[in-house]
């Protein structure tokens, strides 16, 4: 399945790349933004496109042949962005976007257990090369203990039933260490009651969500993405962030009201902007993004 990118015009609108200028994409994906920002900015411009899946950036070195801007592309995480741009020669950044959705090819075809709708191991890093990982989602489900496994499921994934998933996995690991996303599916759906099974989100999201969230420490490079982000930003460049749950969105949110109450940054999106109806018809997966744009005024 082909990457759709998410809030695609809302997003080219509200950063409103010039020819020229120069633009960071932390999470280059499957370089649906990218080509379009590449086509705004024009052979003048530079464009730096930066994912932690080796694998996606393959994907976008394909979708953007043929693009007029300069390309850079770097095997990195988002947080970063300040060494990203030291190490290219780059002093500031007009635009800087962050899509914090997984893309389809993850979900999908990566095999590395970010979906519980295909059985697959249990890795759950951006990168395929887990070595670079202090653990994966397979270390947390076999080797932590009950509390710690409780605590992510419920500040990650906010899973009401985070303590009795917890017992239920310690129990089940004793039996048989996990391996797959099938054997965590088939415990979760054994510890919740049935009215928790049957809702239109699958029980097993909430989980899912905080074993990614942990094992690529998601919140804490996007506090450090902002934050050095908004240092290599020029004044009066944009920084627009995609958040797909609300602990990102209050990260984001509280981040840009701060630098709106200090004066120097400015809301270009008074509330954050969703996917109009069409498009949560044509992607399914774009039904939860929530567009945040600010300019930095100086």
């Amino acid at each position: 399945m082909a990457h759709i990118p998410v809030l695609l015009q809302a997003t080219i609108e509200g950063l409103a790349p010039q020819p020229g200028e120069t633009v960071f994409d932390g999470t280059a994906g499957g370089g649906g933004h990218g080509r379009i920002l590449c086509e705004r900015i024009g052979q003048a411009g530079t464009y730096i496109g930066v994912d932690a899946d080796t694998e996606a950036l393959e994907r976008v070195q394909a979708a953007l042949a043929g693009v007029p801007a300069t390309v850079k592309l770097v095997n990195d995480n988002f947080r970063n962005i300040k060494a990203v741009c030291q190490k290219l020669g780059i002093g500031k950044t007009d635009v800087i976007l962050l899509d914090l959705g997984l893309s389809s090819n993850q979900l999908d075809i990566s095999n590395r257990g970010f979906t519980f709708q295909q059985d697959q191991p249990l890795l759950m890093t951006f990168d395929p090369d887990t070595s670079k990982y202090p653990f994966t989602a397979q270390t947390i489900l076999n080797e932590w203990d009950e509390e710690n496994i409780a605590t992510i499921l419920a500040n990650y994934g906010e899973e009401q039933f985070a303590s009795r998933i917890a017992e239920r996995i310690v129990k089940e690991r004793e039996m048989k260490p996990f391996a797959t996303t099938k054997q965590l599916v088939d415990v979760i759906i054994a510890s919740v009651p049935g009215w928790y099974r049957h809702r239109r989100i699958h029980p097993a999201t909430k989980t899912f969500q905080a074993l990614r969230i942990a094992v690529n420490d998601e919140l804490g490079a996007l506090r450090q993405a902002m934050a050095d982000g908004w240092e290599v930003l020029a004044p009066g460049g944009r920084l627009g962030i995609i958040t797909f749950h609300s602990l990102e969105g209050r990260l984001v949110k509280e981040f840009f009201l701060q630098h709106k109450r200090e004066g120097d940054g400015e809301l270009l999106t008074k509330k954050a902007v969703g996917p109009e109806r069409n498009e949560q018809l044509e992607n399914p997966r774009s039904r939860s993004a929530q567009l945040r744009i600010i300019r930095k005024l100086a």
